[in-house]
This record gives C-alpha cells, sequence and structure tokens, in this order.
C-alpha cells in the first residue's frame, strides 16, 4: 500500500474547515465528481482519471467523515485513504453508473452544494446528472464554487512544502541549460532532454511542458514541439509543470543562443521589472486585479494573447484566483500565486517570464530561484 501524501491530521483540519463554511452556508451536502476535489478531501491518487469511463463521486456531509461513491476498480485504493464509508459498483455499468447509490447518500439532504462556477466541471454524464436531480428532487442544488475555492486558495504549511520542494527540483533541472541546450538541436529533443532531467532531479512526473522558440521571441506559449533546429538568434522558452506527490510547479525560463536582439534583450528586462514590482506589491489585503495592474503599468502594452498575468497553484496547474482586471480576490497568507506577466515583442512573436510565490505576512516567499536579471545567452 503506498504511503499517504499527508498524515491524516491534515485531512481533518480540511474537513473541519468547510464543513464550517458549509453550515455557515446552509449547505446540508457538498457533492464532488472532479479530481483535485476528491483528492483533496481524501488522499486518494491515481492517473485511472485519464479514463473517462467511469465516474467517481465523493459526498461531504455537513457532519462526519466524507462518503467515497467510486467504481469497485477503486476500492483497494481508496480503503489506504482515511476513510472509512467507501460503497462501490461495478463499472461500467450498462443502466446505473452508481446513480442510485449517490441518491441514496443525498437523500434527506435540502441543500446540496456543487461547484457550477469558473474552473469547474461535472465530470460526469449530463443524462446521468438528470437522474440525479429527478431522484432528488425536494433537494436544491447550489453553488459551492465560491466556498470551495476559499478554502482551497489558502495553503496548510505541509503543502507549501511539497510546492517548494517540486520548485527546487524544476529550478535545478534549469540550471543545467548549458548541458541541455544548444544551437543546432531539434526544438523537440531540447524538450526531451529537459523531461528527462526534471525526472532525473526528483520530479514524480512532468505532466505538463510546453513552450516555444524562434528569433527575438516565439509565437505562442501551448503549442506541441516541433523538430525545428534552434539557431543563434533564437529565444528558447521552456515552461514546466512538473510534481511531486501530485502538487505543481508552474514556472518557466527564457534562454538565447549566441546572440540576442535588442528587442528581446529590452522585452525581457521590461517583464524582469514587473515581476519585481509584483513582488514587492503581494502583500496580504492586496487585490489580484491591482497586483495584476501593477504589473501591466511597467509592461505598458495592451497585452498579449495570454490574458492574465498569473494565477493560484498548487493540486492543479491553474487554480483560483486569477491575476487580471476583473478577479477581486484579495491576497490572504498561505495563498500560492505565480507571477506571470507577458509581452509582445515584435510583431508575431511574444515573451513569457513567471515565478512561483507563497503569499506570508509581510514580504512573499519566492518558492522558485529567481530568474536571471539579463536574458542567458547561452
Amino acid at each position: 500500500m503506498n504511503k499517504p501524501d499527508f498524515p491524516e491530521s491534515e485531512y481533518e483540519t480540511r474537513l473541519d474547515r468547510v464543513q464550517a463554511a458549509m453550515q455557515a452556508e446552509g449547505m446540508d451536502a457538498l457533492l464532488f465528481t472532479s479530481e483535485a476535489e476528491v483528492r483533496y478531501f481524501t488522499g486518494f491518487r491515481t492517473l485511472f482519471w485519464q479514463s473517462p469511463t467511469r465516474p467517481w463521486f465523493l459526498v461531504v456531509p455537513q457532519q462526519g467523515k466524507p462518503i467515497a461513491i467510486i467504481p469497485e476498480i477503486g476500492a483497494a485504493l481508496m480503503r489506504g485513504t482515511w476513510l472509512d464509508d467507501i460503497r462501490t459498483w461495478r463499472s461500467p455499468h450498462a443502466t446505473d453508473d452508481g446513480v442510485s447509490l449517490l441518491i441514496a447518500a443525498l437523500r434527506g439532504s435540502g441543500r446540496i452544494g456543487i461547484t457550477m462556477g469558473r474552473e469547474s466541471s461535472l465530470r460526469m454524464p449530463l443524462l446521468d446528472y438528470e437522474r440525479l436531480r429527478e431522484g432528488l428532487r425536494a433537494a436544491a442544488f447550489v453553488d459551492a464554487s465560491p466556498l470551495v475555492h476559499a478554502l482551497r486558495m489558502v495553503k496548510s504549511p505541509a503543502e507549501i512544502e511539497k510546492i517548494a520542494a517540486i520548485c527546487d527540483i524544476a529550478a535545478s533541472s534549469f540550471a543545467r541549460a548549458a548541458d541541455l541546450f544548444l544551437a543546432g538541436q531539434p526544438l523537440n529533443e531540447a524538450f526531451r532532454s529537459f523531461k528527462i532531467e526534471l525526472l532525473k532531479q526528483g520530479a514524480e512526473d512532468v505532466p505538463y511542458l510546453v513552450g516555444g522558440a524562434g528569433q527575438s521571441g516565439y509565437a505562442d506559449v501551448i503549442s506541441p514541439p516541433s523538430d525545428e533546429t534552434l539557431r543563434a538568434g533564437d529565444v528558447l522558452m521552456l515552461d514546466t509543470g512538473a510534481t511531486l506527490d501530485g502538487y505543481f510547479c508552474d514556472f518557466d525560463r527564457n534562454f538565447a543562443f549566441g546572440h540576442v536582439s535588442d528587442q528581446a534583450k529590452h522585452a525581457y528586462d521590461t517583464l524582469y521589472r514587473a515581476t519585481e514590482a509584483a513582488l514587492r506589491m503581494a502583500r496580504p489585503g492586496v487585490v489580484c486585479r491591482d497586483l495584476y495592474g501593477a504589473m501591466l503599468k511597467v509592461i505598458d502594452q495592451a497585452g498579449s494573447d495570454v490574458g492574465r498575468f498569473g494565477h493560484g497553484l498548487g493540486l492543479q496547474l491553474t487554480e483560483p484566483p486569477s491575476l487580471i482586471a476583473f478577479d477581486d480576490t484579495v491576497l490572504a497568507p498561505g495563498m500560492v500565486i505565480t507571477l506571470e506577466p507577458s509581452m509582445v515583442v515584435c510583431e508575431g512573436k511574444i515573451m513569457v517570464h513567471e515565478e512561483n510565490i507563497a503569499i506570508r505576512d509581510g514580504p512573499p516567499e519566492l518558492l522558485t530561484r529567481r530568474a536571471a536579471p539579463e536574458l542567458p545567452i547561452l
């Protein structure tokens, strides 16, 4: 049996916090269908979520431990968590993939919270969800997104420790750039070498690795790597979401080969200064939209196609809040966020710069090793 990622007390604290919030909001139960929330409250961690065939359910009552309602194939792993009440069925099922078990667990609940807002998804067939609502006609289903986001945005010391550890692994991998990346190398080989290095340095997995390369900058930051050869004058950016015990880092680094244009140097310097402005401002009580505005003021552009200048980080690569003009979330101690300003370098080319920080009482804690103040040339 795998060792749990956290001691049982960590999950007990999470449950106490969410049940107190449920009582304040008058919610009798919470229903979760997605991986992050199931893992957050149970410690159940598996790659089997990659298969869309089977639904997985977790019910958090206003009192008592959560109830897992899951396919039988996951029973042995779930029994290794701190939960006691695990209800299973043989899945896939021709007519009832856990819906009747779910109705039975929720019967008697007057107000059932389910995440319905931004950054949420319903990971069960819509027809089954309609059957669930029909079977619980007396219940009101209400949006629990604000409650859940407020809870998960503030990390425990144990969570921050895991994020800091994977950030350090990625930083050690980036530190070997001169050995991993070189002019004449195909871009996809650079990606492959970096992913291997992350695993060698101790990353558990590398589920996210994107980037780009080109003269003075890159056209986008999400394309799969091509076999195009890296050339002198290119700027290479790699952005990694490596994991450790299921927790992500998310930051990038930029490198140039041989020489680089003045435009690229200016963009890098601007993004570095924008990040410095955010680091000076990131304190408890600051509103996310204002932190976004501080970076935008330094960049002095209308913006790029990246859209926002940072986000929350933890069990998921991107979590609430967003550093964007419309997000009025107030920073609080324990939040972990990315600072990710971006800008247009020249026509058709952008540059992105990213760091990971934890909000503390006073100055933030830099979880990444700060990028070089000038664009590194390999």
